[in-house]
């Protein structure tokens, strides 16, 4: 194996490739790190194929590594099975080599909103199997902090759209590809309330920020947000405004089709769990990032507006 560079990431899904592209704005040499061993990267840039669920191999594919990006996520239907030892291969990783690791977490473990944003002080409290889940593995984490093993910051986002959002994400595929062809994009939930969704590239940035700064570790931080939130709804018109159309036609996927499709789609049964996301308004408050680490997010027009350019070139 060759020289380890300084940045090691596991994972080449949008976030993981986001978080590539901002460490190489910064200059910075990484290696990816999926099960395949190919990635769309530029030529020379090093893609390591493996299984994550190894920590012998984990170790060895980040040997000398400064910093490890865990940005791995299974499959819905997986989440219980392989998440932990997945986590638990990459958080070997970091011990054995003494690297910083910062790893990329959702907002499930806190629950339901309760009619108020979600900060990085809230309890967990969720309700529903994921949620739990997430919950136990970020105590893990910062566990493994305080008992001095590793080095850990936690990096969390909203629903998140943008550059290779594909069809995982509400405002991904179902909407950029509908407005281009003028056709109804369906999203799920109640697209009146307000809801918090996190810029893939502003990801990226903030988890390279959250590798290089000295004040990250020891610490949760919610990933940048335009603090203007809107509705979902009023997102997919601006969506339809770029793309030239007159009006924005938009239909909620009602939830008995939810159900039925999840009797056939594994994927999609898992998704009903977490339908509360988009039932009440659903704020993640990004403040601290900006306010301490100087993290700000792209306004959520501009983002908008470039998601739908790598649509329409895509």
């Amino acid at each position: 194996m060759t020289t380890t560079p300084p940045h090691v990431i596991f994972g080449t899904g949008a976030i993981g490739l986001a978080a590539f592209e901002a460490l190489r704005r910064r200059g910075e040499t990484v290696r990816l790190v999926n099960r395949s061993g190919h990635a769309p990267v530029p030529d020379g840039v090093e893609v390591f194929g493996g299984d994550a669920l190894d920590p012998t191999f984990t170790a060895a594919v980040a040997e000398g590594a400064r910093v490890i990006y865990q940005t791995l996520n299974p499959p819905y239907p997986e989440w219980s099975e392989q998440f932990p030892v997945l986590q638990a291969g990459v958080l070997a990783a970091a011990e054995a080599t003494g690297a910083r690791l910062v790893s990329m977490e959702n907002v499930y473990m806190y629950g339901r909103p309760a009619g108020r944003p979600f900060t990085e002080d809230r309890p967990y409290d969720a309700h529903t199997k994921k949620g739990q889940l997430r919950g136990r593995m970020a105590r893990e984490l910062l566990a493994a902090h305080v008992a001095g093993r590793v080095q850990v910051a936690i990096g969390r986002a909203s629903d998140y759209f943008g550059p290779r959002g594909g069809a995982q994400s509400n405002l991904g595929d179902r909407v950029f590809s509908a407005a281009l062809a003028g056709k109804t994009a369906t999203v799920l939930g109640d697209p009146d309330q307000p809801h918090t969704y996190t810029f893939i590239p502003d990801i990226g940035e903030a988890l390279a920020v959250l590798g290089e700064h000295p004040d990250a570790p020891g610490q949760v931080w919610h990933l940048p947000n335009d603090p203007d939130t809107r509705s979902t709804r009023q997102l997919v018109d601006i969506v339809y405004q770029h793309a030239g159309q007159p009006r924005a036609k938009l239909r909620a996927m009602p939830p008995l089709m939810l159900r039925a499709l999840g009797l056939i789609n594994p994927t999609v049964r898992e998704l009903g769990e977490i339908q509360y996301l988009f039932e009440e308004p659903f704020i993640v408050d990004s403040s601290k990032i900006a306010n301490k680490l100087g993290v700000q997010p792209t306004p959520v027009d501009v983002a908008l507006k470039q998601t739908l350019t790598t649509y329409r070139h895509g």
